[in-house]
């Protein structure tokens, strides 16, 4: 039986593939009933969460809290106890809108490790770029199904909106794997990140006419939209 090869694998570097054992998880939890924002932030600090919160524009007491780590473990331990105590145990959570979700190479990007590990970090915890619009999506079966040359032409037309606005600086993303993680059986997890609310919108509406999103997406959302208040710079 051949050996499974689990690693990530990004484009040639130096005459050889890169690959990679190392992926960065990357949780969102929605919160109700937040009326301190500041004692937040003061916890993040103090616990040296690496973090991101955001106040959520649909809701005049909701937060949402983007966390991450290389071990799946800190999210069961560190961060659930400290979500347990102080303010944060004040709020009420709302579990429709928890995402977890891991970074993946397609196959071609040229610094595998800073795609999977640093970019990531960076848009998260860049000031300039405070919006955020979060959401899960779930492809329909028919796709895996395609050709794989077919499937590739589809994901191109997608990707070159993306980067359409990505190479602009109108909106950056942060995109997740999120297979077996979910609990709503979602494929991905999407973080538009940008310096104004509206470009975010805009990118949103211009993949509903690709092949992709019209033929092809099963589900999306729910959406949450909001604002970051603290940008760790926690590693």
């Amino acid at each position: 039986m051949e050996e499974l090869d689990l690693r990530e694998k990004g484009g040639m570097r130096g005459g050889e593939r890169q690959t990679s054992d190392r992926r960065l998880f990357m949780q969102f939890l929605g919160f109700g009933g937040a009326t301190n924002i500041e004692a937040l932030k003061e916890q993040l600090r103090d616990e040296r969460i690496a973090s991101t919160l955001y106040i959520d524009l649909n809701d005049a007491y909701g937060v949402g809290l983007v966390t991450w780590s290389e071990d799946p473990n800190f999210f069961a331990c560190h961060l659930r106890a400290a979500l347990g105590r102080g303010a944060f145990a004040e709020l009420k959570s709302k579990p429709e809108f928890t995402m977890l979700g891991r970074t993946y190479a397609l196959g071609h990007e040229p610094n595998l490790q800073e795609w999977l590990l640093d970019t990531p970090r960076r848009r998260m915890t860049d000031a300039e770029f405070p919006w955020g619009v979060w959401y899960p999506l779930r492809r329909k079966g028919e796709f895996g199904l395609l050709p794989a040359e077919e499937q590739r032409a589809i994901l191109s037309e997608h990707g070159r909106i993306g980067h359409s606005f990505g190479e602009t600086g109108l909106a950056l993303d942060v995109r997740l794997a999120c297979f077996g993680l979910d609990q709503n059986d979602n494929d991905f997890v999407i973080g538009l990140i940008g310096k104004e609310l509206f470009p975010l919108s805009a990118c949103v509406q211009a993949m509903r006419k690709t092949r992709q999103t019209s033929s092809y997406i099963e589900k999306m959302g729910p959406f949450f939209v909001g604002r970051a208040v603290y940008q760790s710079i926690v590693s």
